[in-house]
C-alpha cells in the first residue's frame, strides 16, 4: 500500500517545477531541486514534505510575498486535491503578517485543495478577527469556501494544529456552525458534523443541547446532529441515546454469537454471526466491540457500528460481519486473547473470546 507521503514523487516535483517556471520565468528549477532533495528527503513524512516544498518555493521565488502570490495562485489550479496543500502551507509560513493578501490567497487555494491546516495559524494570531472572516466564508456561494469556515476551526483537526482556546470553550464556534447547520452541500455538512463531534470530546453538553433544540426540524440538520453525536453514542451516553430514541430496554435478545474460527492470524479476518430477537416493538442501535490486545499486553476496546433499525415484535434478524486484522498505519495487531461483544443501545448483550496468532 502506497504511503500518503509518496504523493510528492519525483514526477510530481518535476511537474511542479515546470509549472512554476512557466508562471515565473526567473524561477530556477535546479535551485528548487537542491532545496527539496536534501539528504533527509526519503525519511520525511507527509507533513514534513509539505513544509519542505513550501519552503523550497519561498527560497526560489521572488522575495516579495505579494509578488509571489499571483504565481502560486496560477500554479495551484494545476495541483488539485491533497497534494495542493503546499500552497496554503506557503501562506501559513510566510503570510501571517500580511492579512488581506493571505485571506484572498487561502480562499482561492481552498477551492482546489484545502486551506484548513494553514488557517489555524491565523486563528492563533487573532481569533476574533479570523472568526469574523470565517463567518463571512460560511455564506460564500462556493462549497469549498463554506467548508473551510467549519473545517478550519475544528478544535481537534487530525493532522492539524489543535486549537486550545476552542477545546476549552467552544461557544464562539456555535454561531458559525449554526449558520451552516442546514447547508445544501454534504461536503459542508460532514465538516460541521466533524467539528461538533470534536466538541463532544470535552463538552458533550453543548452538542446534546443542540440535539435537544434542533433535532427533527430539518433533514439536513438531523443528518449533521446524528453524525456529530457518533462519539457520544459509542460511549453509550444515556442522554444522547435517549434523544435519538435508543432507550435502554429489555425488548431485545442476542443469541447464537458464532465465530467462523476462534483462531485468527494477523493479516486475516474474523468472521462472525449472531441473531437479534425482538420481544416487542423497539428501535435499536447495533454495534460490536473488539477488546484488542496492545503491545503492553493490556487490552483496549474499539467499538464499531453495525446498524440502526426498527424491529417489530417477534422479529428475528441475522447478521454476519467480518473484522480485518490486517496491520495498518493506524492500527498494529498483537497476538493474544481478544474478545468480541455485541452491543444493543450501548449495552453489552453477549461476548466471545478468540485468539489472534
Amino acid at each position: 500500500m502506497a504511503k500518503v507521503k509518496e504523493i510528492y514523487s519525483e514526477e510530481f516535483i518535476e511537474r511542479l517545477a515546470d509549472a512554476l517556471h512557466n508562471s515565473a520565468s526567473s524561477f530556477n528549477s535546479e535551485n528548487f531541486y537542491a532545496a527539496v532533495y536534501r539528504d533527509d528527503w526519503d525519511d520525511l513524512e507527509f507533513k514534513q514534505r509539505v513544509r519542505r516544498l513550501s519552503t523550497a518555493m519561498y527560497e526560489t521565488l521572488p522575495e516579495e510575498y505579494e509578488e509571489t502570490l499571483p504565481i502560486l495562485k496560477e500554479v495551484a489550479t494545476e495541483f488539485q486535491g491533497l497534494s495542493g496543500i503546499i500552497f496554503p502551507d506557503y501562506v501559513e509560513q510566510f503570510g501571517v503578517k500580511n492579512w488581506n493578501a493571505s485571506m484572498h490567497a487561502l480562499e482561492h487555494f481552498t477551492k482546489f485543495s484545502t486551506s484548513e491546516f494553514a488557517i489555524r495559524a491565523f486563528l492563533m494570531a487573532d481569533e476574533d478577527k479570523m472568526l469574523k472572516k470565517m463567518f463571512q466564508w460560511s455564506n460564500d456561494k462556493n462549497e469549498h469556501v463554506r467548508r473551510l469556515a467549519s473545517e478550519g476551526c475544528r478544535p481537534r483537526l487530525p493532522w492539524g494544529q489543535s486549537l486550545p482556546s476552542f477545546k476549552k470553550n467552544p461557544m464562539p464556534l456555535i454561531p458559525l456552525l449554526m449558520n451552516l447547520i442546514r447547508d445544501e452541500s454534504l461536503y459542508v455538512r460532514k465538516s460541521v458534523a466533524n467539528n461538533l463531534n470534536d466538541i463532544t470530546k470535552a463538552h458533550p453538553e453543548v452538542v446534546i443541547n443542540m440535539v435537544r433544540n434542533e433535532f427533527g426540524k430539518d433533514e439536513r440538520t438531523d443528518w449533521i446532529l446524528r453524525h456529530a453525536s457518533r462519539t457520544l453514542l459509542k460511549q453509550a451516553n444515556k442522554e444522547a441515546l435517549a434523544l435519538f430514541g435508543y432507550e435502554a430496554n429489555e425488548l431485545t435478545q442476542v443469541r447464537n454469537l458464532k465465530l467462523e474460527d476462534t483462531n485468527v492470524a494477523i493479516g486475516e479476518a474474523l468472521t462472525y454471526s449472531f441473531q437479534i430477537i425482538a420481544k416487542g416493538i423497539t428501535k435499536v442501535r447495533i454495534e460490536y466491540a473488539i477488546d484488542f490486545v496492545k503491545k503492553s499486553e493490556k487490552r483496549t476496546r474499539k467499538i464499531f457500528k453495525i446498524s440502526e433499525t426498527d424491529l417489530r415484535e417477534g422479529q428475528i434478524k441475522t447478521y454476519t460481519r467480518s473484522q480485518s486484522f490486517q496491520n495498518m498505519t493506524t492500527r498494529t495487531h498483537y497476538p493474544g486473547v481478544h474478545t468480541i461483544s455485541i452491543l444493543i443501545n450501548g449495552a453489552e448483550k453477549t461476548r466471545c473470546d478468540f485468539k489472534v496468532n
